[in-house]
């Protein structure tokens, strides 16, 4: 196997399963069940997982593969978040199997090739070293998500959701655009490495520090980050359920890659520019979406702004040195995915496409109809809070102990405030869950959907999945710890 084809074997396959599945669907009755198309989906998505761990065995013999004149390279990091969006797609696809009803089954072959697509774009984010190849990996994904957002036709809330992320994106694009060029203005270069090599020696180096900040309020809006978030509690309430499940893990994976290998390998002359700058952003995510949350009613976007309070708490691991901030950082994004997917999965399974059951009033007393759906979002809302033996207390110790080693003491004092604000909403939502309703409640609440069997599944791996994370987190810190010296490794042509 050639060395470019083996690079991009992921995505390749997902890009081929996504045409298969969009030449196979116009083939199909128009009242016809699309879950063939649903599960040839998720078997793309195992193999694209299957190919990131044949390339980490290639890894582990030949070093770091390195294709396309060096704009893509594979090393640990990358399979990493590889193995991860993987994961996180093929359970979205499982609670997605069910989700159409009768009069919208037609168009979930274009839905499911959609998530394959964004998915594409996404690993492709991850291997790239080049940031113009990091541009058309995070247009790929851009564009399907945009789609994905407002895949609940005929609802307002769905065209608003859309519109917004867009705009709002197609402007943070802009961004991240002036960005490059400032970086090639500076350097010569838009190959990561060599602008690293560059910015050490430019005589503009004032481009530099612009380039830096440009590129991270072109990534700041991908992670809504504050103040880049306003786009999200909108757009979130807005778009279908497991579309945010997604929308709010693997994206963001593929985006803090990105920043990880940027800030790490193309600035760390720079760092005490950017540190403390990262260290603001922390602070003001952490704070606005913590108390954004606190007064929200709509389930959807309570998560939504604790979205953007963990997008505060995974930048502080940006404070710390290399190994350490990148060792920490991998940890909580998975973390963070496994716990918020899951939460995304049971509300999926309770309000299905129409979304009926959303708000915290209308989940009162849940657990007396359904103690097994209510039980997974018990579990899923105390590792958001960070409680013991969950992957979410790993997530954070780990976080809050690299800013302290770093000699940021003061911004885990302000994280662990935070993760105490935050339990008041968590617990809000979880003790709605388990009080006993009034009589209005019960008559007016819908009756919850039955949970699917690929839902169930889906439940299952992501509740394993955090619970694992939380009492066995060795395993994957060793993969994070092997990933991290993988971030400033140069391509054969730089060095």
């Amino acid at each position: 196997m050639s060395t470019n084809l083996l690079t991009l074997l992921p995505e390749l396959i997902l890009t081929l399963t996504a045409v298969l599945v969009m030449l196979l669907e116009p083939l199909l009755a128009a009242g016809a069940s699309r879950k063939p198309l649903g599960w040839l989906a998720i078997l793309g998505s195992v193999g694209s997982g299957v190919a990131a761990l044949y390339q980490l065995r290639a890894v582990h013999a030949l070093g770091p593969l390195t294709g396309f004149y060096g704009t893509i390279q594979v090393d640990a990091f990358s399979i990493f978040f590889h193995l991860l969006i993987a994961s996180i797609v093929v359970t979205t696809l499982l609670a997605s199997l069910d989700y159409f009803p009768p009069d919208q089954v037609s168009h979930a072959g274009e839905y499911f090739a959609l998530v394959l697509f964004g998915a594409t774009g996404m690993m492709f984010m991850t291997s790239s070293v080049e940031l113009l190849m990091v541009f058309i990996g995070l247009e790929i994904s851009s564009i399907s998500t945009y789609i994905l957002a407002g895949f609940r036709k005929g609802r307002a809330t769905a065209s608003e959701s859309a519109l917004k992320y867009f705009l709002l994106g197609s402007f943070a694009t802009a961004f991240f655009l002036y960005g490059i060029a400032l970086c090639f203005g500076a350097t010569g270069s838009t190959a990561i490495a060599a602008i690293g090599a560059g910015m050490a020696v430019t005589k503009t180096p004032l481009f530099g520090w612009l380039a830096v900040g440009m590129v991270l309020i072109g990534l700041g809006f991908k992670v809504s980050a504050a103040p880049f978030h306003v786009w999200t509690p909108d757009v979130y309430q807005g778009a279908p359920a497991p579309v945010v499940g997604l929308m709010s893990t693997a994206p963001k994976a593929a985006a803090f890659a990105v920043l990880l290998r940027f800030l790490f390998e193309a600035a760390p002359t720079d760092r005490h520019h950017w540190a403390p700058l990262i260290a603001i952003l922390a602070v003001a995510s952490m704070t606005i979406g913590n108390l954004g949350a606190l007064l929200q009613s709509d389930a959807k976007r309570l998560l939504a702004y604790s979205s953007i309070a963990h997008a505060g708490y995974l930048l502080v691991a940006f404070t710390a040195p290399e190994p350490l901030a990148v060792s920490a950082a991998c940890f909580y994004t998975a973390a963070y995915a496994a716990m918020n997917v899951g939460a995304f999965v049971v509300l999926t399974q309770l309000s299905g496409f129409s979304e009926r059951l959303r708000t915290i009033d209308d989940l009162t007393g849940l657990a007396l109809r359904r103690p097994g759906l209510s039980a997974f979002m018990a579990f899923f809302l105390l590792s958001l809070i960070g409680i013991p033996f969950t992957g979410g207390f790993f997530g954070k110790f780990y976080v809050f102990s690299a800013a302290v080693r770093s000699g940021y003491t003061w911004l885990a004092i302000v994280g662990l405030a935070n993760s105490g604000l935050a339990c008041f909403y968590y617990l809000r939502l979880l003790t709605a869950l388990y009080a006993r309703p009034t009589a209005d409640t019960v008559g007016d609440s819908p009756t919850p959907r039955g949970i699917s069997v690929p839902a169930g599944l889906a439940l299952i791996a992501t509740a394993a999945a955090t619970l694992l994370l939380g009492i066995l987190p060795n395993r994957i810190l060793s993969l994070t710890q092997r990933a991290a010296p993988a971030t400033v490794a140069q391509c054969p042509m730089q060095r």
